[in-house]
């Protein structure tokens, strides 16, 4: 360690101050006594005695205090505590107890950091691990079936390798979305920025999504009729895909025979905000803050029936987020949720040549 050593001098000028009134005091008390007073004797022993005692003093405390206050930053070295270890050595005890004081503030907070880290990290990778054990024993199970002698019936091993195809399809599901939930925590998913009309966008999702819908009789649908395109900015394909997740995920958790509805309205001058908004079960308020954590599942028998990795909230929420812009969350219990999020619109030719 670097020692950059920081000296205090109140402490000995004060002890010398003291000392020094008190022996010129008393020498000039018994001089006063027993001897003729003098003016000069009193100033130059006032002034030697004041020499002397802080000296002796300073060196005495400072080699004192020093040493265990050195072994302090020692002991605090260890920990490598970078912004404690930039400060030069003090023996100024409160400097050094506001010192220490910071640091072990610094150093809970980073430990009560870590432990929730920790947390996470094991949550995550049980989520991890149970989401593909689940598929990787279910094909597991219907291959060893079929090696075991069930190959021969053709019908039976026609239904468990379609079966086994479907548990491998999700394996493959999973581990697209982690691969690309991981590039967009890292930043290493670059946006291709154009204009679109988000109107066709959202009719393309309930295209695609329509057959799925009709399973539980679930109505896709716009609040009312947008007869002109709605133009955004933003990456097309993951602006689709966000919208898709949020509209399956209302599908998954609705209601039979209810419904899903899409709005687009103005939100300022620059910015629109699409509405995703189902009559399902809603959400218990206690759950909403962890709705966008990976795996993170309300329902947690239910859910699974359902497929999907588990990972389509948090997708949503780190691609709306690389757009700079806004996801928010409103249910309520019993009544249904809504799903909302901001987007930049195309500059008109009068605003663009403000």
């Amino acid at each position: 360690m670097n020692i950059n050593f920081k000296k205090t001098y109140r402490f000995a000028v004060k002890s010398a101050l003291y000392i020094t009134l008190f022996s010129t005091g008393l020498v000039g008390f018994l001089t006063y006594l027993f001897f003729k007073f003098s003016y000069q004797f009193c100033l130059i022993f006032a002034f030697s005695i004041a020499v002397f005692s802080f000296i002796v003093i300073q060196y005495r405390v400072e080699r004192f205090i020093y040493k265990k206050v050195k072994k302090i930053y020692d002991d605090v070295a260890l920990l490598e505590s970078s912004t404690f270890m930039n400060q030069p050595i003090t023996t100024d005890m409160a400097t050094l107890t506001r010192e220490v004081k910071k640091f072990a503030t610094d150093k809970k907070l980073e430990i009560e950091t870590l432990k929730v880290r920790e947390e996470y990290r094991r949550e995550f990778l049980g989520n991890v691990s149970h989401e593909l054990k689940t598929p990787l024993f279910m094909v597991q199970g219907y291959l060893s079936t079929l090696l075991d002698g069930a190959m021969s019936d053709k019908t039976i091993r026609k239904k468990y390798l379609e079966r086994a195809e479907k548990g491998v399809e999700r394996l493959i599901y999973i581990v697209q979305d982690l691969d690309m939930i991981s590039k967009l925590e890292i930043g290493e998913l670059n946006l291709e920025i154009t204009e679109f009309d988000i109107v066709k966008l959202i009719e393309n999702v309930f295209d695609l999504l329509e057959m799925k819908a009709s399973k539980k009789d679930i109505l896709l649908m716009f609040d009312m009729k947008y007869n002109t395109p709605i133009m955004v900015v933003g990456d097309h394909e993951k602006i689709e895909q966000a919208v898709m997740n949020l509209v399956v995920n209302s599908i998954k958790y609705g209601k039979d025979q209810g419904s899903t509805e899409v709005s687009i309205e103005d939100l300022t001058a620059e910015k629109v905000i699409v509405r995703v908004t189902d009559n399902g079960d809603g959400i218990v308020k206690k759950n909403i803050s962890r709705l966008f954590e990976r795996f993170y599942r309300v329902d947690k028998s239910g859910a699974r029936t359902e497929g999907g990795s588990g990972l389509g909230l948090a997708i949503v929420k780190h691609i709306i987020e690389a757009h700079d812009e806004k996801i928010f969350v409103d249910s309520t219990f019993g009544v249904g949720s809504e799903f909302s999020f901001t987007l930049q619109k195309v500059k008109t030719k009068k605003q663009k040549s403000k």
